[in-house]
């Protein structure tokens, strides 16, 4: 039986990345870890898989650079000679007040969040269109492009041009090979920035309807089920414990 691959993005640092990384490992995929700066932990993380007996490699890459995205599947396919998974994980996000934003400040979260989903999720999926078995890919927007909150209009703005993203792409790569889906999970406050006052902390608990901080297990659940349904594609699915439905103002 031919063991399935899984490139996840952004899963170098030990944050929602790697939380889904090892859940794939889970189900038996062989993984490659994708990071930019957090060389060390993504090779330490690579290590510990392999410890359990998964095959898994690290590979750095700045997918902002389409020569550099480009170069990431190719290399990903020379090591491991297929490609089944693509959950992009990797993304920026930082608060900004209105007043501060600055065009150099846009144009890095629409690099960041925007340009490089596209460059990494079109490298993957053309990849997957090439093999009779295409392939699943799972992109991350964020559940507060539908009720935005203050400071993250540079943020939001990235972010809100993934679900068309998602529904481009699964059309896009669809047309080219129909066993290549794209679908795209919107998680809420899955996993808090420790440093975050804890008046913010509250609030973000408060305005969910369960009441509760959500875990990066809740986005690694949601990519699964995304990869294992194999008739659902240009789906968006929040997971958010009723954040974008909800106001507890209201």
């Amino acid at each position: 039986m031919t063991t399935p691959v899984a490139l996840v993005t952004g899963s170098g640092a030990r944050r929602v990345g790697r939380k889904v990384a090892e859940a794939l490992a889970g189900r038996g995929y062989a993984l490659a870890l994708h990071y930019h700066t957090s060389r060390d932990e993504a090779q330490q993380g690579a290590a510990e898989l392999r410890t359990t007996g998964i095959e898994a490699e690290a590979f750095g890459a700045d997918l902002t650079d389409e020569s550099a995205t480009r170069d990431l599947i190719a290399t990903v396919l020379a090591r491991f000679g297929r490609l089944d998974a693509l959950v992009h994980c990797a993304a920026i996000w930082k608060p900004i007040p209105l007043e501060k934003i600055t065009a150099a400040d846009v144009r890095k979260y629409f690099d960041a969040n925007t340009l490089a989903t596209l460059l990494i999720a079109r490298e993957a999926g053309l990849a997957m269109t090439k093999q009779p078995s295409g392939g699943s890919i799972v992109l991350v927007g964020d559940w507060a492009t539908v009720r935005p909150y203050l400071n993250y209009a540079a943020y939001f703005a990235s972010k809100g041009a993934i679900p068309t993203l998602t529904r481009t792409l699964a059309v896009e790569l669809a047309t080219r090979n129909p066993a290549v889906r794209v679908n795209c999970i919107q998680p809420g406050p899955v996993m808090l920035p420790p440093d975050l006052p804890a008046a913010e902390r509250e609030q973000a608990i408060r305005g969910t309807l369960v009441k509760r901080e959500g875990s990066p297990r809740n986005i690694a659940l949601a990519a699964l089920h995304f990869l294992d349904n194999d008739f659902v594609t240009g789906a968006c699915l929040p997971v958010d414990g009723g954040r974008s439905i909800h106001s507890a103002d209201t």
